[in-house]
């Protein structure tokens, strides 16, 4: 149950003046016709075992899964060529059903993007799937712990002048879940039907069906939880 404050009517949730957060890939836009290219062609050079849509864990920080894979030492450098295969494939990113017209809708001091990307590879598939850009940005290299860690989402509140209870945050990934209730927000929701196995308050399938009209956010949601 959301903790922040709402009104119900059967699976259709309003939210009024809240703040709110967005994930990037996954919610705002598709990114895996763009990443599994560029990931397969690093590892391809670095870890030639792994394989992005069968081993990437999703939600988390680039930088903290190369170092994984190819240790601490040799972490930066390829992860400085990962991200620039990133930026040269983002031009194959889509958005996300409902993303562009949902943001373009929100004034600008109410809502902030909070990704696990590195803030060069957000803005290109950004611009690759024509979502508007955010007013208020928080990327991997903003935080010095990522998801599941609280620090993305409570910086993302802080930078919009909010308290995380009243911000309701939408994700994608177990991760970004974990994080968004741990910094303590007042309401999350699941992007996809994937993400219901973080257990958000309300799962959607796409942005399709979430709107903002005169400060209140509404949700027709495809699950609640409480």
């Amino acid at each position: 149950m959301p903790k922040l404050s709402h009104a119900r009517n059967g699976d259709s949730w309003e939210f009024a003046h809240a703040g709110l957060l967005f994930d990037c890939d996954g919610v705002l836009v598709d990114s895996v016709a763009a990443a599994a290219p560029a990931w397969d062609a690093w590892a391809r050079r670095y870890a030639p075992s792994f394989d992005f849509l069968r081993d990437a864990p999703h939600g988390m920080r680039p930088s903290e899964v190369v170092a994984r894979l190819v240790g601490r030492d040799a972490a930066e450098a390829a992860t400085a060529e990962l991200i620039a295969l990133e930026i040269a494939a983002a031009v194959h990113t889509r958005e996300i059903p409902g993303a562009a017209r949902l943001v373009g809708s929100l004034p600008r001091d109410a809502w902030a993007l909070v990704t696990s990307s590195n803030r060069a590879v957000a803005m290109a598939r950004l611009r690759g799937s024509d979502v508007p850009r955010p007013p208020v940005m928080v990327a991997a290299e903003d935080v010095s712990r990522g998801k599941p860690e609280p620090d993305p989402y409570l910086l993302g509140a802080y930078l919009l002048a909010r308290a995380p209870e009243d911000c309701v945050v939408f994700e994608d990934s177990v991760p970004g879940i974990r994080s968004a209730r741990a910094a303590g927000a007042g309401a999350v929701i699941g992007v996809g039907m994937e993400s219901a196995a973080g257990d958000p308050d309300l799962v959607v399938a796409d942005l399709g069906r979430v709107r903002w009209r005169a400060g209140v956010l509404g949700v027709d949601a495809a699950g609640a939880h409480g």
